[in-house]
């Protein structure tokens, strides 16, 4: 009689394979309030390596981290009617406290903006207090309807990032900054995540912007994920809290503004992006656990030896796990190290010990080797390195092969149904289109230009628009 597998097969049903694997790699469960989550050791340890790895690209920008209250007095909220007009049906509103009822109510944020601007139009005075670049590394709630753990949950981690500037070519040049050197680099390079970078559309940009730029993933099903999107806010929030500075001239200005965010939404993208059927398959410069050694028996010299290694791997630079527990059966532990994805699997048991061996186990690639435990310290850096390689020139070729170029609506409806995206020229599309695409659940994720940087105007001629199915 055939094994049942660990997880449900991508191609059988994707969501439930997602779900599946979600709960087998303990990465989260469910929280007791429908659209929370409890995000477990093992996922939170891939949040802290996103979040050290952001942290220090985002303070390279000059920026600081600070932290704003959770609780935003509702009145604030209505001071730019785009914004409020937005987030209107996602807040959750705190109307009692103490018990008693408060005088005003208070929005659990949705996103910051309203009280960072308040505190703004404090702090900045004069010309010598711009730029003013703050972060903050927090939670939000946003009510969902429809939750599906990490990717829309009705509290989630992220890290905003809000700046005021002197002038309207300063914000600009920033958030393309923080669009490209931040976001695209760490999902590029340490998440191994081909990405499309673009500009949103009028319908698609964040509320209360005068400009969006995203960065979209194709997921394992062919579906689209906006990862992190950075936003030109222009003047409309420094109108409404009158944040406003001395110029070198003598005058009153107001400020121009950026805000920008990512979440943990990307831990999501890596199951979808790079899951299998055996599970994750994380990169290596992004895992907490880049090898893992097994004891593979209950054996004082194979402990000895195993810890030994993993005292010469972590002396390379190497991020290690000693997994020594002989009690629980080699096989289920296997099972459990390569549905958490870890890149390497280094195994040894009497038999090896004996040849001076280990069986290496390469979970991105797959398969397995015998390799010399005296050369695995110095092996180990170049095959990360190639898996790393390999992650994301998979993750390109998935996306190039599932796009197609069209010229009109009925094709780019086609090609989203049908598992991909679409690229089709704007002029072709246009508002109109865009608004009939709704009634396929499909949307345009991005504008880019012809040769597919992002476009310094969303009516340029030539842009392009990626259309598809999203989460």
């Amino acid at each position: 009689m055939a094994k049942a597998p660990v997880l449900t097969p991508r191609a059988d049903d994707f969501p439930r394979w997602y779900q599946d694997l979600i709960a087998k790699a303990e990465l989260a469960d469910n929280g007791p309030v429908r659209g929370s989550m409890v995000i477990r050791p093992y996922g939170y340890g891939l949040w802290e390596r996103m979040q050290a790895e952001m942290d220090a690209r985002i303070k390279e920008t000059g920026t600081q981290n600070a932290y704003f209250p959770l609780l935003i007095p509702q009145s604030y909220l209505t001071r730019e009617a785009d914004h409020v007009e937005g987030f209107a049906p996602e807040l959750a509103v705190v109307t009692h406290g103490g018990g008693k009822e408060l005088e005003e109510p208070a929005v659990v944020r949705p996103t910051s903006e309203m009280i960072v601007n308040d505190y703004f139009s404090k702090w900045v005075q004069s010309y010598r207090d711009l730029p003013l670049l703050i972060n903050q590394w927090a939670n939000v709630v946003r009510w969902e309807l429809r939750p599906r753990l990490f990717l829309r949950t009705s509290e989630f981690l992220w890290q905003e990032g809000h700046t005021a500037h002197a002038t309207y070519e300063d914000a600009r040049a920033f958030a393309a900054r923080i669009h490209r050197e931040v976001y695209e680099d760490f999902m590029v390079n340490v998440l191994a995540m081909d990405v499309v970078p673009g500009r949103k559309t009028v319908k698609e940009r964040f509320a209360g912007a005068a400009n969006t730029l995203t960065l979209e993933g194709m997921m394992g099903d062919g579906k689209a994920l906006q990862m992190a999107t950075s936003h030109e806010l222009g003047q409309n929030f420094a109108k409404a809290f009158n944040t406003s500075y001395l110029s070198k001239d003598g005058r009153q200005e107001l400020v121009w503004q950026t805000s920008w965010g990512s979440t943990t939404r990307m831990i999501g993208a890596l199951v979808m992006m790079h899951g299998d059927d055996s599970g994750l398959r994380v990169p290596p410069r992004l895992a907490q656990i880049q090898a893992v050694v097994l004891a593979v028996k209950d054996d004082e010299a194979v402990l000895a030896k195993v810890h030994e290694l993993g005292d010469r791997l972590r002396a390379a630079g190497i991020r290690v796990r000693v997994d020594d527990r002989t009690d629980v059966p080699f096989g289920r532990r296997a099972v459990d190290w390569e549905l958490k994805g870890v890149p390497v699997r280094i195994e040894i048991g009497p038999r090896d010990l004996a040849n001076g061996t280990a069986t290496l186990v390469r979970r991105i690639p797959g398969g397995k080797e015998p390799m010399a435990i005296d050369a695995l310290a110095a092996a180990l850096p170049g095959i990360l390195d190639e898996d790393q390689a390999l992650l994301l020139r998979q993750s390109r070729e998935r996306r190039e092969s599932r796009t197609s170029e069209v010229s009109t609506f009925a094709e780019a409806v086609e090609a989203a149904v049908g598992g991909g995206w679409a690229r089709i020229p704007w002029a072709a599309l246009g508002e109109a289109g865009e608004a009939a695409l709704a009634e396929h659940a499909v949307t345009v994720r991005c504008l880019v230009a012809e040769d597919g940087s992002v476009p310094d105007d969303g009516d340029a001629p030539g842009n392009v628009a990626i259309v598809a199915r999203a989460y």
